[in-house]
């Protein structure tokens, strides 16, 4: 096996298409895509992360503790 769909270069490529998404759409979007096709579990993506670029933001939501 070559690369894995987890992989880091799938994981970044991932991240620069919900950037997209969220850009077009809004966040409400990129939720519904991590949920719809599991990219929780695939990629680590939780609900409500802002997706910038090829960065990851921390999610709004997520409480300290």
């Amino acid at each position: 096996m070559q690369a894995g769909f987890g992989g880091f270069y799938n994981c970044n490529a991932a991240k620069l298409i919900l950037a997209e998404v969220s850009r077009e759409h809004g966040q409400a979007a990129v939720d519904r895509l991590i949920v719809e096709l599991d990219l929780e579990r695939i990629f680590g993506f939780r609900l409500g992360t802002a997706f910038k670029g090829s960065l990851a933001m921390k999610d709004r939501f997520t409480r300290s503790g």
